[in-house]
């Protein structure tokens, strides 16, 4: 068995074939329930998912979305690593920046109740709301940062484009006696900033 932060060879029969083939398996009936789960660990796979939602396995795309969005539904995260899991064999991989990227925005209603829907790279829909928390860190060089919470400590980078949308259906509200500057979904407010830092990001 690999160590953490080695490379595994996988086992017969367990690459990623044995790994498609016990994500199909175990989500026949919905997303599986890999909270559950806490099998052995089996050492690292060299899958590296890019800064831009691309799943590369031994340094080539993956070019079949079934089969991303199929190892999309087993990852799971533990402090800062990421993994994908089977009730069998957890193997870890490298995650660049978020796992997931929210690629498309929908939006019902106006102001305050306005609801706010977001589609990722591997087509799963998010509604924006108390459990699935817009967070503007700050970037580099590149100002604000947006990400939305996907499920059990999983994260969407949300794309620039549609972060200019969540700027221009932004909102002043006053907390802890501070205006600050952010977007409403499903009546909760996401602050980005400070108004004036935020309206001065680029």
């Amino acid at each position: 068995m690999a160590k953490q932060g080695q490379i595994a060879e996988p086992p017969p029969g367990q690459g990623l074939d044995g790994l498609a083939a016990a994500a199909r398996d175990a989500g026949q009936r919905g997303l599986p329930p890999v909270h559950l789960w806490n099998p052995p660990f089996c050492g690292d796979l060299d899958i590296r998912i890019a800064r831009d939602g691309t799943w590369f396995y031994l340094g080539t795309p993956i070019g079949r979305p079934a089969l991303v969005r199929l190892f999309s539904t087993i990852l799971k995260r533990e402090g800062d690593r990421h993994f994908l899991v089977t009730p069998v064999e957890k193997v870890g991989i490298r995650v660049d920046d978020a796992p997931f990227l929210a690629v498309e925005m929908r939006r019902e209603g106006e102001g305050r109740s306005q609801v706010l829907h977001f589609r990722t790279n591997v087509d799963d829909w998010v509604t924006c709301d108390a459990a699935h928390r817009l967070r503007f860190d700050a970037g580099a060089a590149d100002g604000l940062e947006p990400y939305l919470h996907v499920r059990a400590d999983l994260w969407a980078k949300v794309t620039r484009a549609l972060y200019y949308d969540l700027v221009n259906l932004g909102v002043e509200e006053t907390v802890d006696g501070k205006a600050r500057f952010g977007v409403m979904s499903s009546g909760e407010f996401f602050a980005m900033a400070d108004s004036d830092a935020a309206k001065a990001a680029p």
